[in-house]
């Protein structure tokens, strides 16, 4: 398997994907995903194959047609018998073409939503290390692009090449059955065909994969700009973003028209070999038929025979482009099924935690910056039911506590515990069960009010999302909306007000009932109204549960039991607001001078 660099997009268009052993393991690594399905995927199979075999009498039918007419039958006397011989065969042709198209049909569609929602549910679970360092515009390909490519090669690329495989094979043997001596000349073209698919194949391939590239770079900056449409619209750069979307498919169409360019001399040269050996066989066989060699019928059948095997050779230049695409899909979707999950989905034991916290000499850099040391040596304990507020200048590692906190990233020095044991050794999920967190932006699903409140407790009855409303203030404007709950918040809230967004976040955190909150810059962007409704709603939300608040305003800093100035990724200063206000020449004081004098 190639290696790639992390947060890269598809394989660069020099990465070559010979036919290898390795390779082809890859590609039949995702065929695990057809074994449920796999009696419909073998009645597509052999469907397949009495198709091509059926298929394949046609030509010496036809030719016994025209020795019928000429007085020299061989398997049939009349005319008539011949017709309706080969509208039988048309007619079960057809039987066995609608059953492999319907089998294969079904068993790429469930096979490829089988694989979409294993690499949905394998991403959902990978830590956030790897978001770190990906696009989610890549990630998206990987799911809509790479499975798509995928689902191609299951549901026509294979049945072609075995159709092809079959049609050469058999087809080459009923020729030499019927004239050895007109085969062995035919054959004499075949060295040609398949030098000039060698040379011309292996370079055309290179130009539609880096067209692939070049369209997957367009569509990440289509991703990034519509993801930040407001930056967009606020620094006035629609006309930037255009004029970037624009150069990057005038890149992407370059590259496509120079391969449509060798494309099409490569196939014109193929349609020119190919009908011209076509005509120097028509040529030789009619000496063949003049010297009573074989019949009329019998050279007729020949040609038929040889124009299905000359397409299927050039059928095979584009079936082995589209494999060697399906082999960089496959490596590409594998390597994140691969990848290491921070936990196995499933249902966890419920865990019910007080909300005692230590951290015990935490050192800590994050894994994309490892030169880098965020937390340095920290220590500190919290008490259940305490209220602590996390103050200190940007980048002084408070964020990195509570990402650590959360389990977002693995911790290799030091330990923290809540109530006396290490947080690894708890189940992931049911350990994050018991936290919760109202962030400084918040981020709302594209549903309704209610959908978004009860993602703190999926299942949760009518009520209790209208209880937790009430208790976070917000039911006063969610009932003032002619839909009430049920009103759609837009995709990512951008219908309601800051303010109103906030209130939603605490109801969800509120219904969820956590037992240690973590509440991260949560009124830093609100006015002064928005800001009394959301600190009230704060204030029911923090009681009776272990507190830690990321602010920088003093009207939430001074109502902390306890105050934990964070400097240099360690503990610089703690205490009250009383105490760490009476510190001559203290960083707390410092800051709040700061903060109220300018």
């Amino acid at each position: 398997m190639a290696k790639h660099g992390k947060g890269r997009g598809p394989l660069k268009e020099e990465e070559k994907r010979a036919f290898n052993k390795t390779n082809l393991r890859q590609l039949l690594g995702i065929f695990k995903f057809m074994m449920p399905y796999r009696k419909l995927f073998f009645l597509g199979l052999i469907s397949l194959a009495l198709s091509s075999f059926t298929i394949l009498s046609f030509p010496r039918l036809s030719g016994e047609l025209l020795d019928v007419a000429s007085g020299q039958p061989k398997y049939f006397k009349t005319i008539n018998e011949v017709a309706l011989v080969l509208i039988a065969v048309l007619f079960v042709q057809g039987i066995f073409s609608f059953i492999r198209v319907y089998t294969f049909s079904i068993v790429s569609e469930k096979g490829m939503a089988d694989i979409r929602k294993s690499v949905y549910q394998k991403i959902i679970w990978l830590p956030m290390s790897f978001f770190d360092s990906r696009r989610v515009g890549e990630l998206m390909s990987r799911i809509t692009a790479d499975v798509g490519t995928l689902q191609d090669t299951f549901s026509f690329t294979l049945a072609e090449l075995l159709r092809q495989f079959l049609t050469l094979i058999f087809g080459i043997g009923i020729i030499f059955y019927l004239a050895p001596t007109l085969t062995g000349f035919m054959l004499l073209t075949f060295p040609v065909l398949v030098i000039a698919a060698l040379i011309f194949g292996k370079y055309i391939r290179k130009l539609s994969r880096k067209a692939q590239d070049k369209l997957a770079e367009a569509n990440v900056i289509v991703e990034e700009s519509l993801q930040s449409i407001s930056v967009v619209k606020a620094f006035t750069n629609e006309l930037f973003e255009t004029n970037r979307y624009s150069n990057a498919l005038k890149e992407m169409v370059n590259v496509a028209v120079q391969s449509s360019r060798y494309r099409g001399l490569f196939v014109s040269f193929i349609i020119f070999a190919l009908f011209g050996g076509i005509v120097a066989v028509g040529w030789y066989g009619a000496r063949l038929v003049l010297a009573n060699e074989i019949t009329v019928g019998e050279l007729f059948s020949f040609v038929l025979y040889t124009s299905f095997i000359g397409f299927s050779i050039a059928g095979l230049g584009d079936i082995y482009t589209q494999l060697q695409r399906s082999i960089g899909a496959s490596e590409r979707v594998l390597e994140i099924l691969q990848e290491k999950s921070e936990a196995s989905a499933g249902n966890a034991p419920p865990l019910k935690l007080h909300g005692n916290i230590e951290f015990d000499s935490v050192t800590f850099s994050y894994p994309s910056r490892n030169d880098f040391i965020v937390l340095n040596d920290l220590n500190f304990s919290i008490h259940a039911g305490e209220k602590v507020a996390l103050v200190g200048q940007s980048g002084a590692g408070k964020s990195t506590i509570i990402s650590l906190l959360m389990r977002l990233y693995p911790l290799e020095h030091g330990k923290i515990k809540v109530d006396g044991q290490d947080i690894n050794k708890h189940n992931l999920t049911s350990y994050r069960q018991n936290l919760g967190i109202v962030p400084q932006e918040v981020i709302l699903f594209g549903g309704t009010i209610e959908e978004n409140i009860a993602y703190g407790k999926p299942g949760a009855t009518f009520e209790e999302i209208r209880d937790s409303a009430r208790k976070a203030n917000a039911l006063q404007f969610i009932e003032s909306f002619p839909e009430g709950f049920k009103t759609v918040v837009g995709e990512r809230g951008v219908k309601l007000s800051g303010g109103q967004r906030q209130r939603i976040a605490i109801a969800r955190a509120i219904l969820k009932d956590p037992a240690i909150l973590i509440l991260d810059e949560a009124t830093s962007s609100l006015d002064a109204e928005s800001e009394f409704l959301v600190q009230q709603a704060l204030e029911k939300l923090m009681h009776g549960r272990t507190s830690i608040i990321i602010a920088h305003r003093l009207s939430t800093i001074k109502k902390a039991d306890r105050i934990f100035v964070i400097k240099e990724g360690g503990l610089a200063e703690m205490g009250s607001h009383e105490e760490l206000t009476q510190v001559n020449d203290g960083i707390y004081k410092n800051l709040l001078h700061l903060q109220l004098h300018g």
